[in-house]
């Protein structure tokens, strides 16, 4: 299979060994930072159901099927950050192999 060819677009480009390794590693970073804030956001939200988030007032009281269903939806979001985090480790394994 050959490469698409875009034309007046030169897509040779040249960084150095050590720019690809921080790149790669910036990059893990904050995908790193950005499973960090779901995961504040899914404290946040059964902070905010059960009415124990600081300075915000809970204008009603979740049913224990609503609390149920919440912290189902909680724990499939954290099943898939586990996911993804292990997906994260083995990026930053193989980096670090480079090195």
């Amino acid at each position: 299979m050959s490469q698409a060819n875009i034309p007046n677009i030169t897509p040779a480009i040249t960084i150095s060994r050590e720019d690809v390794i921080t790149l790669l590693l910036s990059s893990i970073a904050l995908e790193e930072l950005g499973l960090s804030h779901i995961l504040n956001a899914e404290g946040e939200k059964l902070q905010y159901v059960l009415g124990t988030l600081e300075g915000v007032t809970t204008p009603f009281t979740a049913t224990l099927d609503e609390l149920l269903a919440i912290n189902n939806s909680v724990r499939q979001t954290i099943s898939t950050l586990k996911k993804k985090e292990w997906i994260l480790q083995e990026k930053l394994e193989n980096v670090l192999r480079m090195i």
